[in-house]
């Protein structure tokens, strides 16, 4: 529920997205699903984009899709929840896509679509997430900062229904389309949905497509521990076997995975033997699960994973150090694997609890590599090992630290480095 399902090729040509009913506003966001700024957000008030790439015209968005940065990996289209018909038309006047919006009382804005980038070129589709906060909720939740007078952000709130996409047939004898959540109609509407007023919100995953295989990624500047190679990548469905070739030096390397839908993922590395080796990489049952890990890769034999999935899935394996930056304040969902470098730090974190039962599990821990470029990572500080929601701040040693989170929820980190 409020992800991306049917989507469609677009062309990279000037795009302008009409909103009818709806003032439109765009957020430009990078690998991480997030603005790096303020002026990666578009709308009345801050018309023009610095790229050029995203505009503002009599209440509409202009995307020339040709001029997006590199670092720009998803444009989101969002506004406040009216009613009305989202079209993308092509400069010669055809619609290359739409959908019509149906409004909720409970939900004051809503992310309607988003273009993403795949293989080499774009893809539209429509989102389906409102908020109850607002807009101001709505830009915090993708790392806009706004005034501390302004509403706190809200969790995202379900929408339902179909984007209309042009050569696209509908799904046959009312059956869900390929990665539409089962009981959702097929049609050419985005409801709007919230819960009762008042009622809490569950966390949910995050918004965004499903990655592709040629994701692009930057090595964090000034980490040096750990192989650099070119990232390997697998993709498939249900379980596998996945073995790295000899492009990747031995130890310890970033896994990233990711999986379509609901269902168990669980990862596990494979001994001389070929059987499971002690301990688990990843072990999950989050939806729409997306989740990093390190994996060491042993000396003078290919590293070698068991995959447990249940629906469609990627796997790739990079550098440590193009894994996340953890400085200032930094959302996520579910297991990650963050980069460290400042100062000793205090560092706050909040864990949401899971979407199911509220609570779950919440841990870190760290590995100082200061000095090392290689071999196995070093024995490990236990920071935080205990069940949520929760709010505490615990102490960080000075970087350059390796931070091994196990999350079964939603979860944000701000750091305080001291002096």
């Amino acid at each position: 529920m409020g992800h991306t399902t049917k989507s469609s090729w677009v062309p990279s040509v000037p795009l302008r997205v009409d909103a009818e009913g709806v003032e439109p506003a765009a957020l430009l966001l990078g690998a991480d699903g997030r603005v790096r700024g303020d002026a990666d957000m578009v709308f009345e008030g801050q018309p023009v984009h610095p790229s050029g790439a995203v505009r503002y015209e009599a209440v509409a968005l202009v995307v020339e899709l040709s001029e997006v940065e590199a670092a720009v990996e998803r444009i989101v289209v969002a506004g406040s929840a009216g009613a009305g018909v989202l079209s993308v038309v092509a400069p010669d006047g055809e619609a290359v896509a739409s959908c019509t919006v149906t409004g909720a009382p409970d939900a004051a804005a809503v992310v309607f679509a988003e273009f993403f980038r795949e293989s080499g070129g774009w893809k539209f589709a429509r989102v389906g997430q409102g908020y109850a906060s607002g807009l101001a909720g709505l830009v915090t939740a993708y790392g806009v900062e706004v005034a501390e007078e302004e509403p706190a952000v809200a969790g995202p709130v379900p929408l339902t229904g179909v984007a209309k996409v042009p050569g696209q047939a509908p799904p046959m004898d009312g059956a869900p389309a390929a990665g539409e959540p089962v009981g959702t109609p097929a049609g050419e509407q985005v409801t709007v949905t919230s819960p009762a007023a008042g009622g809490p919100v569950t966390p949910s995953a995050p918004a965004g497509p499903f990655p592709p295989a040629d994701r692009p990624y930057e090595l964090v500047e000034g980490w040096e521990f750990g192989p650099v190679f070119e990232p390997f990548v697998a993709e498939g469905f249900g379980n596998d076997v996945i073995a790295l070739d000899d492009r990747v030096g031995d130890g310890p390397v970033l896994v990233e995975v990711a999986q379509e839908g609901r269902g168990y993922l669980g990862l596990f590395t494979l001994d001389r033997r070929n059987k499971d080796e002690s301990d688990y990489l990843l072990n999950d049952l989050l939806p729409e699960f997306r989740g990093s890990t390190f994996a060491q890769v042993p000396k003078g034999r290919p590293l070698r994973m068991r995959l447990d999935a249940e629906n469609r899935w990627i796997l790739r394996v990079k550098p440590l150090a193009a894994a996340r930056r953890l400085e200032g304040t930094v959302h996520g969902y579910g297991p990650e694997l963050l980069l460290y470098l400042g100062n000793g730090a205090d560092l706050r974190v909040e864990f949401q609890g899971s979407p199911e039962d509220g609570r779950g599990y919440a841990g870190i821990q760290s590995y100082g590599v200061g000095g090392r470029t290689g071999g196995r990572l070093p024995d490990m500080d236990l920071l935080l090992n205990e069940i949520g929601p929760l709010r505490q701040t615990v102490p960080v040693p000075r970087g350059p630290q390796l931070l091994h989170l196990r999350a079964e929820c939603a979860w944000t980190f701000t750091v305080q480095e001291l002096d």
